[in-house]
């Protein structure tokens, strides 16, 4: 089975060349400013505008409950997906606050929880109720897996936002995660498999048995993305992969969160590659997964906090980041406009540190 994608514009090398020139006019040595100048940059390729902006705002953190939960996999019981999205619209979890540090918009979709929350501000993207168990057959059908990936689509169409971060909510999606990147890197279940919400030394062992088992009865194909996420994946990852593509064909910045985020970044590069030039990677989990995808992807993340919540709680984290590397870039004064010295800056810039 194939599925049609929007094509994604390729970066935009003069708009990077034209920030790049921009930076290095700007009353500083060259370079100094570090990461935050090659993100100007890079948001400057990714926007095609040589003043990027980070001034829409969106958090997306899409939820869905997984079958697989039922061979014990996860320390939480599936109930508390349904009760944290509850949380998210009171406004009390963690990504709530970061979202209103960054200032930025929060929206929650339902790709399919085993218990819907009827609240009017939940985005209905439902494709069932939860997933099938994967260690006994398919968590989905291959039609369902597609249709995930349309709907993702089609929800970047609903948003006009210049950064996304990506996130998610779902009791035992770590698993579904481990187990995709089990089967698209190679890896042995007891490498991809972690913790995830507080499994003890017993419970990952578990983890690892269940994907090892998973993979077995389902033998996905490494080659074929689409038949990995049908057979490993959930409903949230599905839809998280489909955004991607879509707002990448709309020049967003897609900012990757932890493990599961990753993962449907990794779906979405395998089925578009282009997308991988639109995402940064926010920070590093310290699930043994992520690592492996990180690579797999060529991303560097920005922080390394030792996160490993979920909800792109790491992502919202880094929006201000993403903000000051433009407003640097803009509101900075040039040598010209300063009256400053340039050989001061060169004389600087051979020195080190300093002023």
């Amino acid at each position: 089975m194939t599925i049609s994608l929007p094509e994604i514009p390729p970066l935009d090398r003069e708009a990077a060349a034209a920030a790049a020139a921009r930076l290095d006019s700007l009353t500083k040595p060259r370079g100094s400013l570090g990461r935050l100048e090659e993100l100007a940059i890079a948001l400057a390729a990714m926007q095609g505008r040589p003043l990027p902006l980070v001034s829409r705002k969106l958090v997306l953190v899409v939820a869905a409950d997984h079958g697989v939960v039922a061979q014990g996999v996860s320390a939480y019981p599936a109930e508390v997906t349904r009760q944290m999205v509850a949380n998210f619209l009171a406004g009390g979890a963690a990504i709530n606050v970061l979202s209103r540090v960054a200032g930025a918009e929060l929206a929650v979709v339902d790709a399919g929880m085993v218990c819907p929350v009827d609240d009017p501000r939940v985005i209905g993207l439902r494709l069932g109720p939860g997933t099938h168990d994967f260690s006994r057959g398919p968590a989905m059908s291959m039609g369902t897996a597609a249709e995930a990936l349309r709907r993702g689509v089609a929800l970047a169409d609903r948003f006009d936002s210049d950064v996304v971060a990506c996130g998610e909510m779902g009791i035992g999606n770590s698993t579904a995660a481990a187990a995709l990147a089990a089967a698209l890197l190679g890896l042995t279940p007891a490498a991809a498999a972690g913790p995830g919400a507080g499994l003890d030394a017993a419970g990952v062992e578990r983890k690892a048995s269940v994907i090892a088992r998973a993979l077995a009865a389902n033998r996905p194909d490494p080659a074929n993305a689409l038949d990995v996420l049908a057979k490993l994946g959930g409903f949230e990852v599905g839809i998280l992969a489909g955004f991607m593509v879509g707002a990448a064909a709309r020049r967003r910045v897609l900012l990757i969160d932890g493990v599961i985020s990753t993962a449907a970044a990794l779906i979405a590069a395998r089925l578009a590659p282009v997308v991988r030039d639109y995402m940064i990677a926010a920070h590093r989990s310290p699930e043994p997964a992520h690592g492996f995808m990180l690579e797999a992807l060529a991303l560097t993340p920005l922080l390394d906090f030792s996160m490993r919540l979920g909800e792109g709680s790491g992502a919202a984290l880094t929006i201000p980041i993403l903000e000051a590397a433009c407003r640097l870039l803009a509101e900075m004064a040039t040598f010209d406009e300063a009256g400053v010295w340039r050989a001061v800056a060169r004389t600087t810039e051979a020195n080190g540190d300093g002023g």
